[in-house]
């Protein structure tokens, strides 16, 4: 059987500039029959996260480079609809970097079969690297203890939402930065954050300081630049600072410079460290669990923004960039 497919191929590296139209070409081709121990897998479902362009930029060294004309990169969820003695059985989901492609041939090495009570997609979004990040990030790095107060840049996104709920669940306050009103208010009313400073209003380095009064024990940045060093005008003596993510620099593109407050770490011998998620790949599937019961028990909340039609791929990844975007972003095909 032969398959047809539209794929997004990689059109242009987008260094020091925002992502455009012209970095995507849309292309039809043809998959060869699978091999033995392969299988043909259909996407039903693209995840996209705010990674993805340093992947495009080469920045990225923790996974191999991207070259003009190769598929986009990125997460999905699959069908396999037709399998030549593969790993997983025709009619099973699968999960896991399958690119943004209508159909693939794949061996199955590297991807997850769905297994949750949840909605499949959960495995992009709470269950996926969204949620595994926001917990190696919190517990592993930030090791937060009961009373600690925990302040999330970017809280209102897929895992800076997750980062503060799992800090109440471990007994913290949780302050977080969004910006707008509406995301202050999910923040607050719906994932349980103690308080809310809305970035675009609000004097942050004041806000901070008086949702903060004892100083910041843990800081989740998920944005760099200034909120950075908003944040670390005010940690506590032995603050851990965790640094997951820089949204502030991909419209931009290049690196940020470091932040004019990183002396506060030696006033408050204080640590700030970074991590990439797939360090703890081996614990995966009890994390996995354990997210998915704060969610049965209602601990947990998340929330998903699913975009319809696989010509929209490139938009719905800028959506990322201009804040458009509740919670996780992802694609139905």
């Amino acid at each position: 059987m032969t398959t047809t497919t539209r794929q997004w191929l990689l059109n242009g590296h987008p260094r020091g500039r925002g992502i455009e139209d012209g970095d995507f070409k849309l292309v039809e081709t043809q998959l060869p029959a699978p091999g033995e121990g392969e299988m043909v897998l259909k996407t039903h479902y693209l995840g996209f996260d705010p990674a993805q362009k340093g992947w495009m930029e080469n920045i990225a060294d923790y996974v191999a480079p991207m070259s003009i004309g190769d598929v986009m990169r990125g997460s999905g969820i699959c069908e396999v609809v037709e399998s030549n003695g593969g790993k997983f059985a025709v009619g099973d989901l699968v999960f896991g970097t399958t690119g943004w492609t209508e159909y693939l041939v794949h061996n199955g090495e590297g991807l997850t079969k769905v297994d949750t009570a949840l909605s499949p997609t959960a495995v992009l979004s709470v269950l996926g690297t969204t949620g595994l990040t926001a917990y190696c990030g919190l517990f592993k790095i930030g090791k937060p203890v009961a009373g600690d107060t925990v302040l999330v840049s970017g809280a209102a996104g897929a895992t800076g939402s997750v980062v503060g709920q799992l800090a109440k669940i471990a007994g913290c306050r949780a302050v977080g930065i969004a910006g707008g009103r509406e995301k202050c208010e999910w923040l607050v009313k719906e994932a349980g954050y103690d308080a809310a400073i809305d970035y675009k209003a609000d004097d942050v380095k004041g806000q901070i300081k008086e949702h903060c009064p004892r100083g910041v024990d843990v800081i989740y940045d998920n944005v760099g630049g200034t909120i950075l060093d908003d944040m670390l005008a005010n940690i506590a003596t032995g603050a851990r600072v965790v640094i997951c993510g820089g949204i502030s620099r991909y419209e931009s593109g290049g690196l940020p410079t470091g932040p004019g407050n990183y002396f506060n770490l030696i006033f408050r011998r204080a640590s700030m460290a970074g991590f990439i998620v797939l360090d703890w790949a081996s614990e995966f599937p009890a994390i996995r669990k354990r997210l998915e019961g704060f969610v049965k028990d209602g601990r947990l909340k998340y929330q998903e923004d699913i975009q319809q039609g696989f010509e929209n791929a490139p938009e719905t990844l800028q959506r990322l960039f201009v804040g458009k975007n509740r919670g996780k972003q992802m694609l139905k095909l």
